[in-house]
């Protein structure tokens, strides 16, 4: 029996320590993205700044739905480790439309921002903040279709040791999404509005 166990734990440890460092990866390529917008925010060109485009109230709202999402997220995570397979489909498929919500809500704003004439050619503070937010709103695109397909395994599948990996790789990327946002949240959105 410890000659069964002990390849899928190699395995799913491997896989473990992959998905981490694809994580750090991440964690470097979003350090560049707001190294970059701390120093262009200010590079409006005569353009738009930052509190006359941010409505912090519906960001706000837009935060809220992907923080509501991480919570729900982990009630999937309990349910999971406590081998409940409908309960687990039913935390996920409430954060995938908590985590809908949130992208259509962006894109909404970016179409806002557009429709004025405020495009990522008009300024750098422009540049930088469409390539900062959209790179985040592109991972968690990612982030909802990684979920729809686990979804999909564990309703056929069950909670097998292989997607049960799988889950745990979808939901730390679920959870890094949401303290990215809470960087862009502070350093974009908050900060913008303030100054």
């Amino acid at each position: 029996v410890d000659s069964e166990v002990e390849p899928h734990h190699d395995v799913a440890a491997t896989i473990q320590l992959g998905f981490w460092l694809y994580l750090m990866s991440d964690c470097l390529l979003f350090s560049g993205l707001f190294a970059t917008y701390a120093v262009l925010h200010g590079h409006t060109a005569g353009g738009p700044t930052p509190s006359q485009l941010f409505d912090l109230p519906y960001t706000l709202t837009e935060t809220m739905f992907l923080l509501c999402s991480s919570f729900t997220c982990g009630l999937a995570t309990l349910a999971m480790n406590a081998d409940k397979k409908n309960a687990t489909l039913g935390w996920l498929a409430v954060t995938f439309v908590l985590g809908l919500g949130f992208v259509l809500m962006e894109v909404h704003e970016f179409a806002g921002m557009v429709a004025i004439g405020a495009t990522a050619e008009r300024s750098a503070f422009l540049s930088c903040f469409f390539t900062l937010v959209g790179t985040h709103g592109l991972h968690v695109t990612c982030g909802l279709i990684f979920m729809a397909v686990m979804m999909a395994a564990v309703a056929k599948k069950g909670l097998t040791p292989t997607n049960r990996s799988r889950l745990n790789c979808m939901m730390l990327f679920w959870h890094f999404l949401d303290i990215i946002w809470v960087g862009v949240f502070s350093l974009v959105y908050l900060s913008g509005v303030v100054h």
